[in-house]
């Protein structure tokens, strides 16, 4: 295998993004606790109500103060209450947890003393972090692993309380490339495993009446790029579980929680070799970012949905646009030819590895 890459210091600007941007902003600008900071300044120099900065100032203030009280008003009718989170007596599973995303929530879970299992086709790395992290070899697209690693959690760690469906595969082809055998395990994987889990773990948190579900989908659940129609094609599919399996449990006040994770592009595995169309407008997202929003999401005993970057929640509104501004649209963000690009990386590489079996299946692929 070729030796890695040297490691390239990018330039300055490459940090400079819309979301650096927005992060100071909400903390200056656009915070009613800054912004009243102003009228207290004028009126301290000695500027009297009627002068313009100061009633100006304090217009202003009230304005953004005015949508931060809209803002909660809106996040408690959207998403309901929060449950009562006791990391002590919870017990999180999480699918996909042997390396990337998963990986990085099941160490942080593990180093808190959380009882946290694992189900993956693939064993944890040895010598990471993973204390009070247990390992399910578990193919999470069969029913019957599923139930019996429930059964196996249930014994020795406890009821579960946390479900964290975040298992995936992608294998960035053209829908005529696409194997059969592939197309039936990008499904299994990435979406009935969610019916499977759901319908497992479900019952016992309604007797307990507490519980989180965690949906990990994608942004490419609202646009499907070229290359990558059985990835989107479940990815939308889980999201429109989410908004269903909510309205299930009673809706947003339910003791149970859903949450929806809509993330964009991540510096995974899974997307390695994919260049980001706009480092501004849609920064890579690197996976412990991601993390740090769900587990404090499902620390709080919050549902709803979690998009990011900023892009990712307006995505959807692409649909709603004349079909030849989505076509525009499509061809300026340069979402089609990310992944081919991609795949021309990943057979690159194979092919100039030591591996000649695998170089000589991937290129027959």
């Amino acid at each position: 295998m070729a030796s890695p890459e040297p490691y390239e210091e990018k330039p300055l600007l490459h940090h400079l993004n819309i979301e650096v941007l927005l992060k100071i902003f909400n903390h200056t600008f656009l915070n009613p606790f800054f912004v009243w900071l102003g009228p207290f300044a004028f009126r301290a120099q000695g500027f009297q109500y009627h002068h313009a900065p100061m009633w100006g100032s304090a217009v202003y203030a009230g304005i953004v103060t005015i949508i931060f009280l809209l803002q909660l008003l809106n996040t408690r009718l959207a998403y309901g209450k929060k449950r009562k989170f006791d990391w002590t007596e919870e017990v999180v599973v999480i699918t996909g947890g042997a390396s990337g995303l998963g990986l990085l929530i099941a160490e942080v879970y593990g180093m808190r003393g959380v009882s946290v299992a694992v189900l993956d086709v693939r064993e944890v790395p040895v010598g990471g972090e993973a204390r009070n992290v247990a390992f399910y070899k578990c193919d999470v697209g069969c029913l019957e692993q599923v139930k019996k690693a429930k059964e196996r959690i249930e014994e020795e760690l406890g009821t579960p309380t946390v479900v964290i469906n975040n298992a995936a595969v992608m294998y960035g082809k053209n829908i005529m490339d696409l194997e059969p055998a592939e197309i039936e395990r990008t499904v299994r994987t990435n979406l009935l495993s969610h019916f499977y889990t759901i319908k497992t773990f479900l019952p016992a948190m309604q007797k307990l009446n507490k519980g989180t579900i965690v949906t990990v989908s994608s942004a490419l659940a609202h646009i499907a790029p070229k290359h990558l129609s059985d990835y989107a094609a479940t990815k939308a599919a889980v999201s429109s579980l989410h908004h269903s399996l909510t309205a299930d449990l009673g809706g947003v006040d339910a003791p149970i929680k859903t949450l929806l994770v809509e993330p964009g592009q991540m510096s995974s595995d899974l997307f390695s070799g994919v260049d980001t169309p706009s480092n501004f407008f849609a920064p890579v997202l690197e996976p412990v970012d991601i993390a740090k929003e769900i587990i404090s999401a499902v620390d709080t005993g919050k549902g709803g949905v979690l998009a990011m970057p900023t892009y990712s929640r307006w995505i959807g509104l692409v649909k709603v646009l004349p079909v030849s501004m989505q076509r525009v649209v499509r061809w300026w963000s340069g979402c089609d030819e990310a992944m081919v690009k991609r795949r021309n990386v990943v057979r690159e590489m194979l092919y100039y590895s030591d591996d000649e079996e695998e170089n000589e299946k991937e290129v027959k692929n």
